[in-house]
């Protein structure tokens, strides 16, 4: 006897758990297009920073290219230029040749002179010229991190508000069971976290300190582009942590990427950081045992995860400060 499959009907609800996945996806998604944008906020500082020096350093060639311009003198650059003798010729025909040659060393030395002030003139204005060009590049890039930042943002708002959505076609009944089970499974990584948190112990030097940081956060939620002190993302705590251990780091998991000493993936310590997927969207910190402590994703909280598997988001990169 054949056995019968059963086929849904095409146009069947939803379930909870199909729902809730695809919220989760949508929050993930959301999260790391929030990283895509703090890592051009990052670039764009970066940029303005770098741009406002060049702009000082051009204002400062502009003023000693005025005050070149008012020692030459118009006329000076003129004569210069047409090679005009008057000067010359005046003293030719002096009726003192004593005179003459006297001044002619004199003329000689304001030609001189005159050459290398027009000398300093043209350096400067390359000089000037050159940085302007500078200028202009730099404006280019900061607009394009601008735009990549606005992009990025939103994104992710939109990632959101797709789940929104999604969430307000569920029956009220079901939006309410929904919110108890995740906040049912939010409060079991919470109890989980805390324990693995007492269990940490006998971590020093800057690792211990990022560490402790770090684990004294959990419960708290995660929000784009926070980092503290109630509220985070991912990198923004890594950043606070280390931060507290005296290393500096950007709020970027892409740009902290880019720091440090890298890690192969089989000698990792507590303290490391952990970036995932291609291009980095995400960190969280080593805590050993094959766990580490991180601000997940919205709608989530700082937790201890004992599985570094991050779904479509794979464990890429570790680094050490």
């Amino acid at each position: 006897m054949v056995g019968l499959v059963v086929v849904p009907p095409a146009n069947a609800a939803p379930t909870l758990a199909e729902v809730q996945g695809k919220v989760r996806q949508l929050e993930e998604d959301a999260t790391s297009a929030a990283e895509g944008a703090q890592e051009a906020k990052v670039k764009l500082a970066t940029l303005t920073k770098t741009l406002n020096a060049i702009k000082s350093k051009a204002e400062n060639q502009g003023h000693t290219l005025s005050t070149l311009q008012k020692s030459l003198g118009t006329i000076a650059l003129d004569e210069y230029k047409s090679g005009s003798l008057s000067q010359g010729l005046e003293l030719l025909f002096s009726s003192d040749p004593t005179l003459y040659l006297s001044s002619a060393g004199v003329l000689d030395a304001i030609t001189r002179g005159k050459s290398v002030q027009l000398r300093r003139y043209e350096a400067a204005q390359q000089r000037l010229n050159a940085t302007t060009m500078t200028v202009n590049d730099r404006l280019d890039l900061v607009r394009s991190a601008q735009k990549k930042f606005a992009a990025q943002s939103a994104l992710a708002l939109s990632k959101l508000k797709e789940a929104q959505t999604l969430l307000s076609k569920l029956k009220k009944d079901d939006r309410v069971r929904l919110a108890k089970i995740t906040a049912a499974q939010e409060d079991a990584d919470q109890a989980s976290s805390l324990a693995a948190a007492k269990g940490a112990k006998g971590i020093s030097g800057r690792a211990g300190i990022a560490l402790k940081f770090a684990l004294k956060q959990i419960g708290d939620r995660y929000v784009f582009g926070a980092a503290g002190l109630i509220t985070w993302d991912c990198s923004g705590l890594t950043m606070r942590a280390f931060a507290a251990a005296g290393v500096s780091l950007p709020h970027s998991s892409a740009a902290q990427a880019r720091m440090g000493r890298s890690v192969p993936l089989n000698a990792l310590k507590p303290g490391d950081l952990l970036f995932f997927g291609r291009p980095i969207s995400h960190v969280g910190i080593y805590l050993g045992g094959g766990r580490m402590v991180h601000a997940p994703r919205s709608g989530s909280r700082v937790k201890v995860t004992a599985d570094l598997n991050m779904g479509r988001k794979t464990l890429v990169e570790a680094r050490r400060y």
